[in-house]
């Protein structure tokens, strides 16, 4: 297997893993956090095979994050919701070294190309990757803020969220 393929299929096991977090956050904000990642694990996995059969590919930089934090804004349930559902934090932590593990997978393949069209698909890659990874940091800070946000005045003052 060489390293198109690996990262091809690492690419569509990421698709197929926030697929099915997507299924199983259907009723809430989440939803459409991970629906977003899937997709972008998707095209991430069509860059590649693309490249590893020498067809065009286009690499469209997308502000992911700021779309999350769409997401969020002005939801006044999503705290008690994520509060109902706290383990969720493990899925966020496993996610989050999915991403990571994704990162460090392409810097190496950076560091090791040979042209300057897989050093710009592997940068574009390596930029998605952080891309994701700070999105799921925010999903970790949200659900560590509603499982430690205390209300109570005497506990003092807490920075916003």
């Amino acid at each position: 297997m060489n390293v198109l393929e690996f990262a091809i299929n690492m690419e569509l096991d990421g698709e197929k893993y926030y697929n099915e977090q997507a299924k199983i956050n259907k009723d809430n904000s989440l939803h459409n956090v991970f629906v977003l990642l899937a997709k972008e694990e998707g095209e991430h996995a069509q860059i590649l095979k693309n490249k590893s059969n020498g067809l065009p590919y286009k690499l469209e930089y997308d502000d992911a994050l700021s779309k999350v934090k769409n997401i969020f804004k002005d939801n006044e349930d999503f705290k008690s919701e994520i509060s109902k559902l706290p383990s969720q934090l493990d899925l966020y932590n496993l996610a989050l070294e999915k991403e990571k593990q994704s990162i460090e997978l392409y810097e190496k393949f950076l560091s090791e190309a040979s042209d300057d069209s897989e050093k710009e698909m592997f940068q574009f890659l390596t930029s998605q990757e952080k891309n994701h990874y700070a999105m799921v940091e925010v999903l970790i800070s949200l659900l560590m803020n509603a499982n430690e946000w205390v209300e109570s005045p005497e506990f003092g003052i807490r920075k916003d969220y």
